[in-house]
């Protein structure tokens, strides 16, 4: 083990590190470097980074890529981590090297105008614009250093894009949902029926395990609790199964110990994966995976479904929902979710989808 006649620096395995006391705080890292010049210069630097912090309040500078980096390592268990991820790597090289009180609208607006050029919707903008404006606000106001110092002053104001070009919803009528699910790859079939009948996002679907499951004995039947952490809005998800959605379960319980939908013993990452891709293609139907919810929720709709009620079959985020529920409340809730799983038997009111119709170049 080398040591330099600065105090302060020790050569292990060719790499100088740092082990120095400065004004009552312990530096004990990595320069990550062999070279003694170099390491010296680090060692100066983070004195006096430490000599401003204490003496002066000056916050070390702080790059975004550091800042999202925490992010990540912080929020392994989201549901959204995948898409966090995703939203990061796109805008390092527009913004990871910057220092994280240069991050703002301006230095943001070149990434911006390459994912219009793309011909990305505002929607989808905006997620990554969200993300960053979550990784500012947490510099600013959680983050703190040795010294109680937040990573950032203050937060930028991060504004999103207006969503004049969002696409609209498209439910499935009865017959194109009978098209679409036809289809589709058997596993694939099931899986967005299971969903069209219970309102699920993707991600749940995919994620579903046969631990989550609970009898109701009284009712003769099983619900399914998913964590918060695996929900979009961090909230545990009550998964009430109408009489399609039970059926799905019962088709494919002891294929897999563990997962609810796997396609030959391995997990499905995603429905909307080259499989749905393909046959949408095909059958030229310009709908998403997420469709599939919109779907039940119109359903709902159209049979007359109060609307608290239609929050908890949805999932969505209530605070005045709870996911203790009596024998009785669950009853009414399975019944809500039976009334939109008869199809073309006309016990369930038709779900009448107005759309603009496509006007040739000739007829305009």
């Amino acid at each position: 083990m080398g040591r330099n006649r600065n105090s302060g620096l020790r050569n292990r395995g060719g790499i100088w590190h740092i082990d120095k006391q400065v004004l009552g705080h312990r530096i004990h890292e990595s320069t990550g470097t062999s070279e003694l010049k170099a390491a010296e210069l680090m060692l100066a630097r983070r004195i006096e980074q430490i000599r401003q912090a204490s003496v002066f309040g000056i916050r070390p500078v702080r790059i975004f890529r550091e800042a999202a980096t925490r992010f990540l390592e912080e929020n392994t268990h989201l549901a959204t981590i995948r898409t966090y991820a995703f939203h990061l790597k796109e805008l390092d090289p527009y913004i990871g090297e910057l220092p994280l009180y240069q991050v703002h609208m301006g230095t943001l607006q070149a990434y911006i105008d390459r994912r219009k050029k793309e011909g990305k919707k505002n929607k989808t903008v905006n997620g990554a614009l969200a993300t960053v404006r979550r990784v500012l606000n947490l510099s600013a106001r959680l983050w703190r250093d040795e010294h109680g110092l937040t990573w950032l002053e203050s937060a930028p104001l991060i504004q999103l894009l207006p969503l004049h070009d969002a696409r609209r919803p498209y439910p499935l009528s009865w017959e194109e949902q009978y098209r679409l699910f036809k289809a589709l790859p058997d596993h694939l079939s099931r899986m967005c029926l299971f969903k069209v009948n219970t309102g699920c996002r993707d991600g749940e679907v995919c994620s579903l395990r046969w631990d989550w499951e609970i009898d109701v004995p009284e009712l003769g039947t099983a619900v399914f609790l998913i964590p918060g952490e695996k929900v979009k809005n961090r909230e545990d998800r009550l998964v009430v199964l109408n009489r399609v959605a039970k059926s799905v379960i019962e088709g494919v319980r002891g294929q897999h110990p563990e997962r609810v939908f796997t396609y030959y013993g391995r997990p499905v990452r995603s429905i909307n994966n080259n499989g749905w891709k393909s046959v949408r293609r095909k059958l030229d139907m310009p709908i998403r995976v997420h469709d599939l919810k919109h779907t039940f929720g119109r359903r709902l709709r159209a049979a007359g479904v109060p609307l608290e009620t239609r929050k908890i079959l949805l999932g969505h985020r209530n605070g005045d929902i709870t996911t203790h529920y009596s024998a009785p409340e669950l009853e009414e809730l399975i019944k809500a979710a039976n009334r939109v799983c008869e199809g073309k038997s006309g016990k369930t009111p038709a779900l009448v989808v107005l759309r603009h119709r496509t006007l040739s170049a000739s007829s305009r």
